[in-house]
Parts: C-alpha cells; sequence; structure tokens
C-alpha cells in the first residue's frame, strides 16, 4: 500500500508526528519479529524489521519524511538503549574490580593505538599523493602547451 493510498489527513499526520512514527517503526520492529518467529530464521526480529524499512524507504512505498522525526527521536536516546549492558556489568562484579581495571586500560590502550596508526597512515598517505600529484597529476588530462606569440616556431614542428 503506498502513503498516497492513505487519508491526507493520516499522511499529514505521518510527517509530522513524532508519535506517528516511531510507532511505525516499531510497526516494522514487530513485522520483522513475527516474520522471524513464523519463519524460524536464525536472524533477529528487528533486522528483518530493519530491512522491510529499508525495502519500503528504496522502494519508493514510504517517503523517508514519513519515518524521520521517529528515527532522529531514537538516535537522540540512543544512550537509554544501551541502558541493558551497563546493568550487566552489575551480574559480573569482578569487572569493578582489577580484571575490570586492566580491561579498560587494554580497551583504552588499543584504541589509542588504533587512531594513532590510523592518522599516521593518512598522514602518510597525504604525504606521498601531495609529493606524487607535484611530479604528475594523473587526474587532471593534459593539454598541449600554447605557443606565445613572440616564440618563434621550432624547426620540424607545427
Amino acid at each position: 500500500m503506498k502513503l498516497r493510498a492513505l487519508p491526507v489527513w493520516s499522511r499529514r499526520g505521518l510527517r509530522h508526528r513524532t508519535l506517528m512514527q516511531v510507532g511505525l517503526i516499531f510497526g516494522f520492529w514487530g513485522a520483522g519479529q513475527g516474520l522471524a518467529h513464523l519463519s524460524g530464521l536464525p536472524i533477529p526480529g528487528a533486522l528483518i524489521g530493519l530491512v522491510l524499512l529499508l525495502l519500503a524507504l528504496s522502494s519508493g512505498r514510504l517517503s523517508h519524511l514519513s519515518a524521520r522525526r521517529g528515527a532522529q527521536c531514537f538516535l537522540a536516546d540512543m544512550l537509554l538503549f544501551f541502558v541493558p549492558a551497563v546493568l550487566a556489568v552489575t551480574d559480573h562484579p569482578e569487572f569493578l574490580g582489577w580484571l575490570g581495571l586492566k580491561l579498560l586500560v587494554v580497551v583504552l590502550g588499543g584504541t589509542l593505538v588504533v587512531m594513532v596508526a590510523t592518522a599516521l597512515t593518512v598522514e602518510w598517505c597525504y604525504r606521498w599523493l601531495t609529493a606524487r600529484g607535484a611530479q604528475q597529476r594523473p587526474d587532471v588530462p593534459r593539454q598541449p602547451l600554447r605557443r606565445v606569440a613572440s616564440q618563434a616556431p621550432v624547426e620540424g614542428r607545427s
């Protein structure tokens, strides 16, 4: 069913009301959960719902304006979706001691190493491309040099 098949008042309501858009996103999530349960696929229903929403948006059956505010609402409160992960730490009190401190140092150290390696790689590539570009510019088509009027033609060339 296309969005245009809906009455005008519901289209306007869908495009301008965040709560209706959140409900629409929950509807796709519920449809994905149902398909996952009925089919017995080992794929999470939320992922199937996301694919269904993507298909509806890419096929033009659903305008991006119909889910934009609802999606922004979810993104604004993204931290609340990670509360269960934080609460899981309370199930493992060993993470609050030396083991947790060691893990924190390893994670932060690994992140720092990756960031420094990425920065150095980007810097090296930039310098290499700049030096190579000074020698030759393969992305710019070469144009023949124009002869200045005061120069006499070289013998053998036109």
